[in-house]
Formats: C-alpha cells, sequence, structure tokens
C-alpha cells in the first residue's frame, strides 16, 4: 500500500497522531498529507498556494475529511472538490464527530463516497481508522482518472 496517497484534512492535532498511529500500527504504510483547514485541502488538491509547484495530476486515492474546519469548511471543500473534473472521482470520506443530521444529508449530496462519525474512544477510534485504511486502500480500486 506504499504506492497509495491518502489527504488527511483534519484540524485537530490529537486526532491526526491517532490517525497516523493506527495506520502504522497496522502496517498501512501509505503517503499522508496533512492538510489541517480547508483552504490547504484545496491548496494541495489544486496545486495552489504554498503547493504551486506539486503536480497536480497526481491526485489522492482518498481524502479523509473533517466537517467542522477553520478557513473554509468540509462542506465547502466538498463541494469544490465534486464541482471540477480533475477531482471528482477522487474517493471522499467524510470523518467527523458531527452528530448532527443535516451534515450527514449534505455530504451525501454534495458526493461523498462514505460518512464515519469518529469514535471518542481510543480503542475505537484506531480499529475505526484501521477499517477506513484497508478498505479505502486495499481493497477500494478508484476510477482510472485518479489512477497512478
Amino acid at each position: 500500500m506504499s504506492d497509495k496517497t491518502v489527504l488527511l484534512v483534519e484540524d485537530n492535532d490529537d486526532d491526526v497522531e491517532l490517525t497516523l498511529r493506527s495506520f502504522k500500527k497496522q502496517n498501512i504504510n501509505s503517503k499522508v498529507v496533512v492538510a489541517r483547514n480547508g483552504q490547504e485541502a484545496l491548496d494541495y488538491l489544486f496545486a495552489k498556494g504554498t503547493h504551486a509547484k506539486r503536480d497536480a495530476s497526481q491526485s489522492p486515492d482518498v481524502v479523509f475529511l473533517d466537517i467542522k474546519l477553520p478557513k473554509i469548511d468540509g462542506l465547502e471543500v466538498l463541494r469544490q472538490i465534486r464541482a471540477e473534473e480533475s477531482t471528482r472521482l477522487i474517493p471522499v470520506v467524510v470523518l467527523t464527530t458531527s452528530t448532527e443530521a443535516h451534515d450527514k444529508i449534505s455530504s451525501y449530496q454534495l458526493g461523498a463516497n462514505s460518512y464515519v462519525r469518529k469514535p471518542v474512544d481510543f480503542d475505537k477510534f484506531q480499529a475505526a481508522t484501521r477499517q477506513l485504511g484497508e478498505y479505502w486502500l486495499l481493497l477500494n480500486e478508484v476510477a482510472a482518472a485518479v489512477s497512478k
């Protein structure tokens, strides 16, 4: 799985660390790019700002996207991902603490591939990220437009 790339869009340092540790513990050796806010995620995806020199044709294999983000919220990030031909087919998993029905409905209406509520318990969080990593990075086959 080392040739796969995950874009983890998460502003909570603890959740970033737990996700990275969980992937490492489960031998999910994919490259993980962390964006700490919605603007940084869009800059990475569209090779703008601090990521202007990045090859935009090399899309991540999956985006794990929090909803409650600084600068640009996750729903707007998802809207922009789905609006562009170059990113439309990238799998996006909304990974959030939100329990609001509106957030779940909006995520799916905007084209999320999955909506996962982050468990608060460490062991359950670790199990959830392991399962997400195994499914989206090992079992799932991405569309030809975003494959590497």
